[in-house]
């Protein structure tokens, strides 16, 4: 009996022990008011663990200290956030800002009347919190703003964040089960001392606290999570089982009282004019913070005139971020570089003096393109002026013309691709100069990729690896090459054994059999997707036919205008291309076009639209955007102009999104497309 005694008693003292630990964490963290020393509260957690170690069976998955996490993960789980999580457009000035609340009070007359919450945005790694019954029991990445990665195990290692909420049981109840949305981040100092940290161990250094704080969530060990002092700011309700304040001025009240962190200073305002002075004032305010902030959020505080309002593309109407003039810096522009991307474009960039900006060693810089190096007169020696907002890829505003010596170059685009030395073209009215030869180095791996990919040729098992190997073996120079493959080449390869290899030459000869309208998409022509090529051959019967076609012939068929036409043309014309044709005949590759090939549907979600793509996104590269669009009728366009029906965005997007903003093009992610797609 005496021994019952003593095990209730040491349970009951457990949980007290629990009970104080959360609330000191609470006061600590959420009020910023502790009511204990570190020693007292180190004594607290001690025993806590101590007891815990000693009956491991009574450990909970809300005890304090189990914020240590759990053993690595192999992988991250995907998890699906019950509304959309998005993100929003910017403003660089209080003139952006005013044109956007004259955007939406056309749209209702109620913004007129509307109060709005001025917030900070914080400079960190977006999390989605999800509560049950007070539990917190999963938490994600905001990922591509529908789904996630499952990163619990991490978050739990920040002290801030609630293992269970209310912290005082005689506070408001939280809902059944509640999501919320928050910034994790890591404060200056510690930023700073984890650096010191690493460097003495010999370890790579982070660059900035927004880059240590997602990496530092995105461990696959939570213990490493745990030892980096992360920090948490929660602002907003995702989803709610039961009724919950309908401003965000109340919820951010609601918020604290549940005992989630919440960033005090904001504030209420009448009118957008007292918004916006208290976005300026905050210019230097932020100087004192402790994190980084780089701009303030104005929301419209009437939630249901916000859900009303709606959104454009991934931005939701009601809200937007006042983005603060990021740094700039000068240095000396040593040289221009040009890359050949997968698409044969060639892109400029800026090979720098190497400059500290915000933390950030740079050496590179984005210069967009040839024609902005020559509209801003960027020359090789020039002292230039090099600019860095938040995470975007720094890039090169101009130069410093009155540090001239007399000594600088002036830059000529380059008259043959740098990667094969065959001739590039520069379309009438486009900015982008291109290389053509479908067997440049730089662009085979992709190119062969595209060819073998589902819309194309359809070659089953022949995937981005197997192409990579197959490239740096030698076996594969051109598209072609891959029917010319035999079994002894392959069981040469690593990883290749008889049924690997007797399936994949099955894939290759089954894909001879492709139609002509896939064998013309295959061929990465630029401009010519699915649907266009299903379009060309009700026009020519085979690849010598095209391949005879003159652009004013070509720009005769519905859909196809002058600069298709003429890139169409040119591939057409390239010796290398030619001689990748008769390879491909040579190999039984030559299909021809029947009045059955046609299978152009009637009606398509993205009829009479025009797109403008940049930036990377998530899971599909730029020629599958492409694809999908052109398949479902659309029409795909490298430059930004009145006519354009949407710009889809990316991560790390170029001067088409300043542009889109400035004509108030709507805006789509690739989440925003596949629905536009689906559900039309």
């Amino acid at each position: 009996m005496d021994q019952i005694s003593e095990t209730q008693k040491l349970q009951q003292r457990l949980k007290e022990l629990r009970q104080q630990v959360h609330f000191h964490n609470y006061r600590y963290h959420v009020l910023d008011d502790p009511l204990i020393s570190d020693d007292e509260y180190d004594q607290l957690y001690n025993e806590l663990k101590q007891i815990e170690e000693q009956y491991p069976k009574w450990i909970s998955a809300d005890s304090p200290t189990q914020r240590v996490g759990e053993s690595p993960a192999e992988k991250f789980n995907k998890i699906s956030h019950p509304a959309p999580i998005l993100s929003l457009s910017n403003a660089f000035s209080t003139k952006d800002v005013y044109a956007w609340y004259e955007r939406i009070l056309r749209l209702d007359d109620r913004v007129s009347k509307a109060s709005f919450v001025v917030e900070p945005k914080f400079d960190g790694l977006t999390v989605v919190l999800h509560y049950r019954n007070g539990l917190f029991v999963q938490g994600a990445t905001r990922g591509d703003g529908e789904i996630g990665e499952d990163i619990t195990a991490n978050l739990r290692t920040i002290s801030a964040l609630p293992l269970h909420i209310p912290i005082d049981p005689e506070g408001p109840q939280p809902p059944p089960y509640i999501v919320v949305r928050g910034e994790a981040f890591i404060e200056i100092k510690d930023f700073e001392e984890l650096n010191r940290r690493l460097e003495k161990s010999g370890q790579k250094t982070y660059l900035n606290p927004r880059n240590t704080a997602a990496g530092s969530l995105r461990q696959l060990d939570p213990a490493i999570t745990a030892s980096r002092q992360l920090d948490l700011f929660v602002y907003a309700i995702v989803f709610a089982e039961r009724d919950i304040p309908n401003t965000q001025w109340q919820r951010l009240s609601f918020l604290h009282s549940l005992g989630f962190p919440v960033f005090r200073d904001v504030s209420h305002h009448s009118s957008i004019e007292s918004a916006v002075q208290t976005c300026q004032d905050w210019a230097e305010r932020r100087k004192s913070l402790p994190f980084e902030v780089d701009g303030m959020v104005i929301k419209i505080d009437d939630l249901s005139l916000a859900d009303d309002l709606g959104y454009v593309g991934k931005d939701p109407r009601a809200a937007i971020a006042y983005k603060y003039p990021s740094q700039e810096v000068t240095t000396r522009l040593n040289d221009i570089g040009v890359n050949v991307g997968r698409t044969g474009k060639l892109t400029p960039y800026a090979i720098l003096e190497p400059v500290d900006i915000g933390g950030v060693i740079v050496k590179q810089a984005t210069l967009h393109n040839f024609d902005y190096i020559k509209e801003k007169d960027i020359r090789i020696g020039d002292q230039v002026r090099v600019k860095r907002a938040g995470e975007v890829i720094p890039y090169v505003i101009g130069p410093v013309q009155s540090a001239r010596t007399g000594n600088e170059v002036i830059f000529e685009p380059p008259q043959v691709c740098p990667a094969c030395g065959e001739p590039v073209e520069n379309l009438p009215g486009e900015v982008d100069w291109y290389c053509v030869n479908a067997a440049c180095p730089e662009q085979l791996i992709r190119n062969v990729e595209h060819f073998v990919s589902r819309s194309a040729m359809d070659i089953v098992g022949l995937g981005i690896k197997i192409v990579q190997q197959l490239i740096k073996s030698g076996l594969v120079h051109d598209v072609a090459d891959l029917y010319t493959l035999n079994a002894s080449d392959l069981l040469n390869l690593e990883g290749f054994a008889d049924k690997k290899v007797e399936n994949l030459l099955d894939a290759i000869q089954v894909s001879k059999n492709q139609s002509l309208a896939h064998l013309i998409a295959a061929l990465g022509i630029r401009g010519v997707g699915t649907v266009m090529a299903a379009d060309l051959t009700r026009h020519y019967k085979d690849l010598e036919a095209l391949s005879q076609a003159s652009k004013t012939e070509l720009e005769m068929i519905e859909g196809v205008g002058p600069n298709i036409a003429q890139a169409i043309v040119d591939w057409f014309d390239r010796q290398s291309n030619q001689k990748l044709i008769q390879k491909l005949g040579s190999a039984d590759v030559s299909p021809t076009s029947t009045i059955e090939q046609d299978t152009t549907p009637s009606f398509q979600p993205l009829d009479g639209l025009t797109f403008v793509i940049t930036g990377s996104l998530p899971t599909l590269s730029r020629n599958e955007v492409k694809d999908l669009i052109e398949q479902n009728g659309g029409k795909v366009t490298s430059s930004v102009s009145s006519k354009t029906s949407y710009l889809v965005l990316g991560e790390d997007p170029g001067s088409k999104f300043e542009k889109a903003q400035s004509l108030n093009i709507p805006i789509l992610d690739e989440a925003g497309l596949r629905r536009m797609v689906a559900s039309a």
